[in-house]
């Protein structure tokens, strides 16, 4: 390609990117029911129970929440389609998005899929992808953060999320664990509640003081969020002299391929509770036959030796990344009203009374 030529398409792309537009034959839709016999791919077959969930409840959600804008909505699902005339619409991925707070100030990008099958001159994978979470990310309103989570050998992933504008803001391990020996007992001075609304303040209280700031202002997490996330499924262990939560843990995270991931949380500065306390947690949050998935930091080096002495084996790796939407802020109605009050008493207030002239200046 002439030189000239080059440079007039690479300026054609990127103000298709700055329009927002998705490569010539493929659509990026919401999810409707027609689209689900099309969803045949290898790719898409894993997601097909959550998506048949979000489209039934898609309808009576959007009631809900015209009505109670803190109703907790459920997922939101949108298909690239390439269309062809002489063909019928094929899905060429898919990408589910869920508000993690009843703000709705944060949300995550759950599952990025795309198709295994691609045609010749089908738009190649990180088009799709960039169509897909461009439109995601738009059609979202009043957000003030995203999320999403990759393993660290999914490059196409952290690829697509780099150009978004997502960046890393935490590294973490997960673990496998299955309990093969009976519960340790409770550690005296210690008292045992599950997660509720009359213990979830105390729960809340402790992530906080454990969760690092910048990213307590990104997940901007409330109590009812903290319910809501973990379906209720949760255990705390409070000081009774003190009357604080000093451990917990908690379904917290929904990892695109293990599922839900559960994080335990200790009081900064106390380790010790790395030991029966927190063996018992893990006990009580973990399912006969099923195994328990725990989160956890890459730089936790006392935490991965005791998950390891606990027979925990090492699943992944895998990274946060954030992204932040900037917003100019918006002038308060109570001020733009003080405005106008006093533009319309301006002619009515004394006029400064003038300064004598200097005798020497006359």
């Amino acid at each position: 390609m002439p030189i000239g030529l080059r440079h007039v398409e690479k300026l054609r792309l990127s103000m298709d990117r700055l329009r927002g537009s998705a490569p010539q034959g493929l659509t990026v839709e919401r999810l409707q029911g027609w689209h689900l016999p099309l969803l045949q791919d290898q790719a898409f077959v894993p997601l097909l129970p959550q998506l048949q969930r979000a489209l039934i409840l898609e309808l009576p959600e959007r009631l809900l929440g015209a009505v109670l804008p803190s109703f907790p909505h459920g997922p939101v699902v949108h298909v690239a389609l390439s269309r062809h005339p002489s063909q019928h619409p094929q899905p060429r991925g898919l990408v589910v998005t869920r508000r993690l707070n009843r703000r709705g100030t944060c949300w995550e990008v759950d599952h990025l899929a795309l198709a295994m099958d691609r045609p010749p001159f089908a738009p190649s994978g990180p088009e799709v992808a960039e169509a897909l979470m461009r439109v995601a990310l738009q059609g979202a309103s009043g957000v003030s953060s995203w999320i999403a989570t990759a393993s660290i050998l999914d490059g196409q992933r952290l690829a697509v999320l780099r150009a978004q504008g997502f960046q890393r803001v935490r590294s973490d391990q997960l673990w496998r664990w299955q309990p093969r020996e009976p519960a340790p007992a409770l550690p005296a001075g210690l008292r045992a509640h599950a997660l509720d609304r009359q213990s979830a303040a105390l729960m809340w209280h402790l992530e906080q003081s454990c969760c690092p700031a910048h990213l307590r202002q990104i997940f901007d997490r409330r109590i009812e969020d903290l319910l809501d996330q973990s379906g209720g499924c949760g255990w705390l262990l409070v000081d009774h002299d003190r009357n604080e939560a000093v451990a917990a843990i908690r379904h917290q995270i929904h990892h695109p391929e293990v599922g839900m991931v559960a994080e335990l949380s200790l009081q900064p500065g106390r380790d010790d509770l790395l030991g029966p306390a927190g063996a018992w947690l893990l006990h009580r949050l973990a399912r006969a036959g099923t195994p328990l998935v725990l989160r956890t930091d890459r730089d936790d080096v006392q935490r991965r030796a005791w998950l390891e002495t606990l027979g925990a084996s090492l699943l992944g790796e895998q990274v946060l990344m954030a992204r932040t939407v900037w917003r100019r802020q918006e002038v308060q109605p109570a001020r733009q009203a003080s405005r106008r009050l006093e533009a319309m008493l301006e002619p009515w207030k004394p006029s400064p009374r003038s300064l004598p002239t200097p005798a020497g200046q006359r």
